[in-house]
């Protein structure tokens, strides 16, 4: 059995910086045993989608995903992103293997229901598939996954980077002794949006709820705050979000507590 796996998320600030990913990913290829990396790639996509003519539609921070924005993010997720990084670890040395959900049936997710807002081709996680994972891993392979899933009916489905890291996690928690990190331009999450030097270093739920309600902890730091709790809960034994240079030593950004 495999005892520890470490899971970094980067978003698409990191990976569409060429400078900022090299830094990165030279970090990343230094982390001692297994790992795996989840990227996202918003800021490409939303980019040649303007050089496509194709109108980016957001809700509340979220893509709208139409016909025609999964297509756009399917090429620009699973391919020109997903491949840049392979490429780049591969002349580091590591055997990395790029992925989306639907690779080996990693990731499968359902299209998410329309309640209020219709999201289109938008994947809610239902399950991973842990021994898919764990077989490349023990084979020394670093998979690099892509925000994409599946449905099993043949459709891909744009899905949260920060929710399909925190879905990895949780599934090999239960063979595997789990950190999570989440990797960002801040030093971690901070008490005032406007001081970089305000990192709170170790939050609780409780607390977690406290700064929710004095507005403190707003806009996009909820849901991905919400999914490191879950991830918690769920048996992942470390999980931190921080500066992407701090990707070797977590501590220094911000602990979540059980």
């Amino acid at each position: 059995m495999m005892q520890k796996v470490t899971i970094i998320k980067v978003g698409g600030a990191v990976v569409e910086s060429p400078d900022t990913l090299n830094d990165f990913l030279n970090d990343f290829v230094k982390l001692e045993g297994a790992k795996i990396l989840v990227h996202g790639g918003g800021r490409s996509a939303t980019a040649m989608a303007e050089r496509l003519q194709i109108e980016t539609k957001m809700v509340e921070g979220r893509r709208v995903t139409d016909q025609n924005m999964l297509e756009i993010v399917t090429m620009v997720y699973g391919g020109l992103v997903n491949k840049n990084i392979v490429a780049k670890l591969q002349s580091k040395g590591l055997n990395a293997l790029g992925l989306t959900g639907a690779d080996m049936n990693i990731i499968q997710a359902h299209k998410r229901e329309v309640k209020h807002i219709d999201y289109g081709f938008v994947g809610d996680v239902d399950a991973v598939n842990q021994k898919a994972i764990l077989q490349l891993l023990t084979q020394d392979v670093t998979p690099i996954v892509a925000p994409l899933t599946h449905d099993k009916q043949g459709n891909l489905l744009n899905t949260n980077a920060d929710t399909i890291a925190a879905s990895l996690a949780t599934a090999l928690a239960k063979q595997c002794e789990v950190t999570l990190y989440y990797g960002f331009e801040k030093d971690g999450v901070l008490l005032d949006a406007n001081d970089d030097h305000s990192v709170i270093h170790a939050i609780t739920p409780k607390e977690f709820d406290a700064l929710k309600e004095q507005g403190a902890i707003h806009s996009g730091m909820i849901p991905k705050l919400t999914n490191c709790f879950d991830a918690i809960a769920k048996g992942v034994k470390s999980v931190y979000i921080g500066h992407i240079s701090n990707i070797n030593c977590p501590q220094k950004g911000t602990n979540l507590c059980g």
